[in-house]
């Protein structure tokens, strides 16, 4: 059981069954919200599962604010779950992920779509749109109601975003997203006063003994034509060779 910032308790939402949408092998994340890289506009509880925006009881809302966990993902396959505590309101409060690069403040009195505003952030807002790159377009119903439960779940492998509504599957939102080779991160945002999220489950796939055995081999490597020079069979230095995260790593050096 949970208490809100308003005082009142919240637990676990029972909407569905629970039925992860990844394939058996998965395991339970720990990444929380960002403390220290946060709009001023915004708190967090505690514990870091809640974010409250524009609290200020004068200034009330002065723009766009957001919030991003403090992982991001490379790979594998990521759900996590977003109650909203009180219903949502006004211009924009959504749901999504984005890069590091992306500002988590608009400039002030701006009130926009925080999480698709540029190339570098995919959302979904409560009315109802998906929006990427400045582009918007209808993906499901409005939800207004305290308690719906946004599902996200992001699989690098395949470059693909797709939501959930109380664990209904909504339908592919996006795809390519393998393409960025930056971490993503989950990310919320909000333009009204007196919105609560906060954060449920996280799971991820376990990666199999074969994928970590090359991620091994590859942070080891200079380069990939080093894997001709190991004492290993042809077929293990070619798959070694075409391990699809090459780009990735050579990224983070």
């Amino acid at each position: 059981m949970m208490r809100g910032r308003r005082g009142r308790h919240h637990t676990d939402t029972g909407a569905g069954p629970l039925m992860l949408p990844m394939p058996h092998g998965y395991v339970k994340e720990n990444w929380l919200w960002e403390a220290n890289d946060q709009c001023p506009s915004v708190e967090l509880s505690h514990d870091r599962q809640e974010v409250y925006f524009h609290t200020d009881p004068v200034l009330e809302s002065c723009g766009t604010a957001g919030v991003r966990g403090d992982t991001g993902f490379l790979q594998g396959e990521h759900y996590w779950e977003i109650e909203f505590l009180e219903p949502p309101s006004g211009l924009s409060v959504m749901v999504g992920v984005g890069t590091s690069r992306v500002s988590l403040c608009a400039r002030s009195f701006q009130y926009l779509n925080l999480l698709g505003l540029d190339g570098d952030s995919w959302g979904l807002s409560y009315k109802g749109n998906i929006c990427h790159a400045g582009s918007s377009k209808q993906y499901t119903e409005p939800f207004y109601e305290e308690g719906t439960l946004i599902g996200v779940h992001l699989n690098m492998e395949q470059g693909t975003l797709t939501f959930y509504k109380d664990r209904q599957n909504l339908g592919l939102a996006f795809t390519g997203l393998h393409k960025v080779q930056l971490p993503l991160y989950p990310m919320v945002s909000s333009t009204s006063p007196g919105t609560e999220l906060a954060l449920r489950l996280r799971y991820c796939t376990l990666p199999t003994l074969e994928e970590r055995c090359l991620s091994t081999l590859a942070h080891n490597l200079t380069q990939k034509d080093s894997a001709d020079l190991l004492p290993l069979p042809a077929v293990v230095r070619w798959k070694l060779k075409t391990w699809k995260n090459w780009d990735l790593l050579r990224q983070e050096r």
